[in-house]
């Protein structure tokens, strides 16, 4: 083999080894939605996204089309940078304003929903891609009616809870807060907004308080996908990110790189158990907080290229010494 032929041969070896660590550094998973209480998102998606259980599910995915509840832990804004109320209309709120998940903000009084009592409460919130950020969590007045489009005046004007880089445990944020009283059907909003980029997640969670008035339509309760549903859906994502999160119809979406991501399926505590560890075992997947706003593999495939490409050039630099020595044989 000539010298030129080897030269290749390293460069073909250096370029597959980089493909394959990128390949395998590259993480999955979007970024997450609240688990308990159950967000509509997660709920539907439990229920199978192929054949919903509840008339509000089927109702959602006829409206949005399957492939957002696949995709249910994206629904977000990549530019909020803290203006959530400023770009996100009335009757909007559940979908982000992102017509992706239009079939979110369906204003129904038979959600499938949580159970909850005033008090103490621990709330979960899967993170499958996590970042450093703050939760703040809103509930809606008494004067609610789940019938209506969902506005921002619904809910109370300051947060019952707002915590900030919340512990994980099993792969799910943990946090505590005291839930105001209330009475009947009700919806606790939240916003994820990370403190490492400007972007921010959304979930509206249907909760009861006591019983549910038959008027206001009957409850359903949400609950946790099975490991065959896990197994059905997990591959089956197909969440494009715009600026690090974002999809075509997000307000104040700038554009930027674009990965498919494939996301991983949420567990749901059903609002029974107030304490930790009370997850399925497929929510038992902990990961550490990105520091950064970039996604945790880029360092590594960065690190990774650049040996495999170092590797490749100290190869064709030593047979070109050989070949100045032996005359270019």
């Amino acid at each position: 083999m000539t010298f030129y032929r080897k030269a290749a041969a390293c460069a073909g070896a250096g370029s597959a080894a980089m493909f394959l660590t990128v390949s395998l550094s590259v993480p999955a998973a979007a970024h997450g939605s609240m688990t308990d209480p159950v967000s509509r998102v997660s709920a539907c998606y439990a229920e199978g996204v192929e054949s919903p259980q509840s008339a509000a599910c089927k109702a959602a995915v006829a409206a949005s089309g399957k492939q957002a509840f696949y995709d249910w832990n994206a629904v977000n804004i990549a530019n909020a940078a803290g203006r959530s109320k400023q770009i996100i209309p009335d009757g909007k709120l559940c979908s982000a304003a992102n017509e992706k998940y239009r079939g979110l903000d369906l204003p129904r009084a038979d959600w499938p929903s949580t159970k909850m009592s005033a008090g103490g409460h621990t709330f979960h919130y899967k993170g499958t891609a996590p970042h450093k950020g703050s939760f703040a969590l809103y509930i809606t007045k008494d004067s609610y009616d789940p019938t209506k489009p969902l506005k921002w005046s619904d809910l109370e004007a300051k947060p019952f809870v707002e915590v900030a880089d919340p512990k994980m445990e099993n792969g799910d944020y943990v946090f505590r807060g005291d839930v105001p009283a209330r009475s009947g059907r009700h919806l606790v909003y939240s916003i994820w907004q990370r403190s490492d980029s400007p972007e921010a997640f959304y979930t509206c969670s249907d909760v009861v308080f006591g019983k549910d008035s038959g008027a206001k339509g009957p409850a359903r309760k949400a609950t946790a996908p099975t490991d065959e549903e896990i197994a059905a859906g997990a591959g089956k994502s197909s969440v494009t990110h715009r600026g690090h999160g974002g999809d075509a119809g997000t307000p104040a979406d700038k554009g930027g790189d674009t990965a498919k991501k494939a996301a991983a399926a949420p567990g749901a505590a059903t609002g029974g158990a107030n304490a930790p560890g009370t997850n399925s075992a497929a929510e038992k997947t902990g990961t550490e907080l990105a520091e950064t706003g970039g996604d945790s593999a880029t360092p590594v495939i960065a690190i990774a290229g650049a040996a495999v490409l170092a590797i490749g050039a100290a190869s064709v630099f030593a047979m070109g010494r050989r070949r100045g020595a032996t005359g270019g044989r």
